[in-house]
This record gives structure tokens, C-alpha cells and sequence, in this order.
């Protein structure tokens, strides 16, 4: 199923990079580190899908160092 020629993966691909792109507008650091969690999020699933495990590594990755710093900010 395509919308306007454009695939899921590839709205998958856009709404990641649109999440990861409005991270950067947060004043907020816990607020701009959830934002860029689920661009990430969002680019792990689009590695997958495509493939390509690099982009799914380094957002996962990205993901962890996310989560360290909202759990240790948290204690």
C-alpha cells in the first residue's frame, strides 16, 4: 500500500527524522531526550525494515544513552 508513491518504510523514514528534527527545538532536556527517543525509536524500526542494522545499531544505541540519562537525572 503506497500514499501519494510513498512506501510505509519510507513514512516510517519521515516521521523519524521529523521526531529526531523536533527534539532539537526542546528547551527542556528530558523532554528533548524523549522526543529524540522515539525519532530513534522510529529509525530502529525503519534499519529493520529496509535493512540496514547500522541505522538500527546506532539509534538503539542512542536510545540507551537516552534512557541512562533519564533514569540517572530521575535518582
Amino acid at each position: 500500500m503506497e500514499f501519494l508513491s510513498t512506501s510505509p518504510v519510507e513514512l516510517i523514514g519521515y516521521a523519524a527524522s521529523l521526531g529526531v528534527l523536533l527534539s532539537f527545538f526542546m528547551k527542556n532536556i528530558r523532554a528533548l531526550r524523549i522526543v529524540n527517543s522515539i525519532g530513534c525509536a522510529l529509525f530502529v524500526l525503519y534499519g529493520i525494515l529496509l535493512p540496514t542494522i547500522p541505522v538500527a545499531l546506532t539509534n538503539g544505541a542512542i536510545i540507551a544513552v537516552n534512557m541512562y540519562y533519564l533514569w540517572s537525572k530521575t535518582k
